[in-house]
């Protein structure tokens, strides 16, 4: 199975949506930051998500161009979390969006075909078809275990995992909770692309945290038949 990432303009980056996606945690010292999401980097992660509810527009200008910088540096794309304008103003690899947030039409019209575009499908497998037909890369379910990061947030079944290996063509990320133990038993059933932030971020090694997460992605996708395959292979 091959699941296609789209190229992204003047931009080598991974061909497929797989492996760890990381988060990034509300922290308003840049150079903090920087220095996590590196460390992620270094451990793995081929994915990351610029996600900061607090700061100030002025803020998260400066982080997300700083953090595009960085990721550009690791040929990782960076996705930005619902603030369409902001991944326009620097130029970031997509959006994730949540079912508040800009319709995917939108998104899609004003980023351009060759841009990242998620949603969050919550425990919703009737908004993950409908997110595939309106165009979206990848969607993601959860949250699986209690989040520290959204204690209040909806809960996902495994079950549903295994349903999108029915019904979807395209990525699907697990979030929500997630820790090491978890990781072997969400690929199982199902899932693509593991996301985690307080587990990578909310650590005192982040690069390990991130190199034991990658590696157990790795070896629990080589060891691990699914008895339900996507409907097609992408090229």
């Amino acid at each position: 199975m091959r699941l296609m990432l789209k190229m992204v303009t003047k931009h080598l980056l991974p061909q497929k949506i797989e492996g760890l996606y990381a988060i990034t945690p509300d922290v308003a010292d840049t150079a903090l930051l920087v220095r996590m999401t590196r460390q992620v980097l270094a451990g793995g992660a081929r994915l990351v998500q610029y996600r900061n509810k607090t700061a100030e527009a002025e803020l998260r200008l400066d982080q997300a161009q700083t953090l595009l910088n960085l990721c550009r540096e690791h040929n990782v794309p960076l996705i930005i979390n619902d603030h369409l304008d902001l991944a326009i103003a620097v130029g970031a690899d997509g959006i994730h969006l949540g079912q508040d947030d800009i319709p995917v039409a939108t998104a899609r019209y004003r980023l351009g075909p060759e841009k990242i575009i998620g949603v969050s499908c919550y425990n919703h497998m009737e908004l993950a078809t409908e997110a595939e037909k309106q165009g979206v890369d990848y969607v993601a379910f959860g949250a699986f275990f209690v989040s520290p990061t959204k204690p209040n947030t909806v809960t996902a079944p495994m079950s549903l995992l295994r349903q999108s290996r029915q019904m979807l063509h395209v990525p699907v990320v697990a979030i929500g909770g997630i820790t090491l133990p978890h990781v072997a038993d969400l690929i199982r059933h199902g899932a693509d692309v593991i996301a985690a932030s307080s587990s990578l971020f909310g650590v005192l090694d982040t690069q390990s945290a991130a190199e034991n997460f990658s590696r157990l992605i790795t070896q629990s996708r080589h060891s691990i038949h699914h008895p339900y395959e996507r409907p097609h292979d992408f090229t």
